[in-house]
């Protein structure tokens, strides 16, 4: 090996470690679920994206074995040369149902489709305005894209609009954000951004990862949640989260748009396709998610719970209405030591801190499940409480 390489590895490691900063691996035994069990110990999951509870249900483990059956393990080949099955066509076409989209199309990830929105649509005659605190897939994709990067303030509509017609002069214009962000749990403010859109001929797409399936009157997400859902341009989201948690993204919209994609997106022409198992088990959830609202109703019924709890017990949680809590630390270490702290009271919560967060607002980031109990987070709440006491908190 290069010895020069490993020493420059092993610098920034032990710079991340002295920091307080390095981000461990806990292992998992179990299938996922609200009790996981670590290095022989049951702990109470709280930071999985599993937001409706189906990533080990049994109808959807039921669903990806009869797709095993049916169609096999993989394909071992892209889309257009022999990697495209019915269950792939299917799928979606219930995806252009659901987002009410006139087409979709699917990527191994929503990385891959967040690349793929850009590279494919946008030239250096176009320009891109992207929220501050866009998902890290979104500002990878705008870098690999040659038109011009314009940032506007987080969730600010005013410094929007001053970008917008700073660059009325540009062929097209894309307006990105991302519909919840995943630090905070905050919803874009996606009426008025459309509205803007409008007003300078821009179009928009959102990032739904966080919302889909559980967020607005029948799950469609934030767009739907916002009143939206029919005038957003484009809508890109995951299958990694509460549709199942497995892999898998899209990319929904116009007919010719997503047929360009088809044409043209590398990260669909140079990769294999979505495992057969993923698409037709994503299928069977998204049915399954519209027939049981009620998934939905208790989801809700928890969150509100937990932050109403969190605020009362003297926490800072920052104002959302979204089952992403993030319970502010402020100091990278302590959020760390207290997260590990948490495992002797039987639960499994993450620390955040820079830089996947700005320095000096470390956070535990707690996500409510649909099927965590009552007493589950009474739980939590009560280690909460004492570790809270312990680091000065509250």
């Amino acid at each position: 090996m290069n010895k020069a390489l490993v020493n420059h590895a092993q610098q920034q490691l032990d710079d991340i470690n002295e920091a307080g900063l390095y981000k461990n691996q806990r292992v998992i035994t179990s299938k996922q679920g609200t009790v996981v069990e670590v290095d022989g110990k049951e702990l109470i999951n709280f930071c999985a994206n599993n937001y409706l509870g189906l990533s080990g249900r049994q109808e959807l483990i039921d669903a990806a074995k009869d797709n095993l059956d049916n169609y096999g393990y993989g394909l071992s080949s892209v889309r257009f040369i022999c990697g495209t099955q019915s269950v792939h066509k299917e799928l979606e076409a219930k995806i252009a149902e659901y987002l009410h989209k006139e087409d979709a199309i699917t990527f191994t990830s929503c990385w891959d489709a967040n690349e793929a929105v850009f590279t494919t649509l946008l030239g250096k005659e176009d320009a891109i305005l992207t929220d501050a605190l866009n998902h890290a897939s979104l500002i990878d994709g705008i870098r690999l894209c040659k038109a011009e990067r314009h940032i506007f303030k987080h969730m600010d509509m005013a410094d929007l609009e001053e970008q917008l017609k700073a660059t009325q002069d540009k062929r097209l214009r894309c307006i990105v954000t991302d519909g919840v962000f995943s630090m905070d749990g905050d919803v874009a403010p996606l009426k008025e951004i459309r509205d803007l859109a409008d007003k300078y001929d821009a179009y928009v797409v959102v990032d739904d990862s966080h919302a889909t399936g559980f967020m607005g009157e029948t799950g469609r997400g934030a767009v739907e949640q916002e009143g939206v859902l029919d005038r957003v341009d484009i809508i890109t989201t995951t299958f990694g989260k509460a549709l199942g948690g497995a892999s898998g993204g899209c990319i929904a919209g116009s007919k010719e748009v997503i047929e360009l994609f088809h044409q043209k997106a590398r990260t669909t022409l140079f990769t294999n396709s979505v495992p057969p198992v993923v698409a037709g088990t994503t299928l069977f959830a998204l049915n399954y998610v519209d027939e049981h609202p009620e998934l939905r109703e208790q989801l809700w019924k928890n969150t509100n719970y937990f932050r109403d709890e969190m605020t009362k017990n003297g926490f800072t949680v920052p104002e959302s209405v979204h089952p992403i809590v993030p319970v502010m630390i402020g100091d990278g270490k302590a959020a760390s030591d207290m997260a590990d702290d948490m495992l002797e009271e039987g639960i499994y919560v993450i620390g955040f801190s820079y830089p996947v967060v700005p320095i000096d607002t470390a956070r535990i980031r707690v996500q409510i499940s649909a099927i965590h109990t009552k007493e589950q987070i009474d739980q939590l709440l009560t280690a909460f409480e004492k570790l809270g006491k312990k680091y000065s908190i509250i």
